[in-house]
């Protein structure tokens, strides 16, 4: 599975010099769904409980086209596992099963799906934009506080922003594509850690350059959803 691979790639990031070190333990925080109850074990023929649930909204990729509402779903389970399911509508699509000790998976279907979009509307290579993303990882991102409210309740966050193409050496070849951000906003006192995910792209000056939007955010009162 391709969130899997890239789990176990961007895992593998131990050699981040200290400049990055706050970057990569933000971006990938170990420990994030501390703290959570487990779902409860659906009975027989039974959906499972989500432990939480986000929103997320991806713009079209062509022009004409309808966006993307949907939500996922993430399910704590108590042999410490914890799997993330797509739903939209009445329909349903399973992601994936990870191991709860390596942190919220989310942060990976949010890249891998990010780059699968931006490399089908670009005509790019996904290999070498995420082999750009994982060199952007090793170096300082823009971290900036904010204040967010969740919850009936004012939280202190941090927005991390990387550009993966700020310095690339094929930005001039890219167009629009060379400004892609992608931005999370975490915090402790969030459950799950993540607070939203958003990648972004600008329009460009032809009339079928669209821009590009995907962001995935923690639903408020979005715990325990059946």
């Amino acid at each position: 599975m391709r969130v899997f691979l890239l789990l176990l790639v961007f895992l593998g990031l131990t050699s981040a010099p200290l400049s990055a070190a706050e970057t990569y333990d933000l971006l990938f925080r170990k420990g994030a769904l501390s703290g959570l109850e487990p779902s409860p074990p659906p009975s027989e023929g039974a959906k499972g409980t989500d432990t939480l649930v986000y929103e997320r909204v991806v713009s079209p990729l062509k022009k004409g086209e309808s966006a993307d509402n949907d939500t996922i779903g993430l399910q704590l389970t108590s042999d410490d596992n914890v799997a993330l399911i797509l739903h939209r509508g009445p329909q349903m699509r399973f992601i994936g099963t990870f191991p709860a000790s390596v942190g919220n998976p989310l942060i990976m279907y949010f890249l891998e799906s990010a780059l699968a979009d931006i490399a089908k509307q670009s005509g790019g290579s996904p290999f070498y934009m995420r082999n750009r993303i994982k060199e952007a990882l090793l170096k300082d991102a823009e971290i900036v506080p904010v204040s967010l409210h969740f919850g009936e309740r004012d939280i202190s966050a941090r927005q991390v922003t990387i550009r993966p193409f700020a310095e690339d050496k094929a930005r001039a070849q890219m167009g629009r594509f060379a400004e892609l951000a992608l931005a999370v906003t975490v915090s402790q006192d969030i459950p799950g850690w993540y607070y939203s995910l958003q990648a972004t792209v600008p329009e460009g000056k032809g009339e079928a350059d669209i821009g590009y939007t995907a962001a995935i955010t923690l639903s408020d009162g979005g715990e325990n959803k059946p």
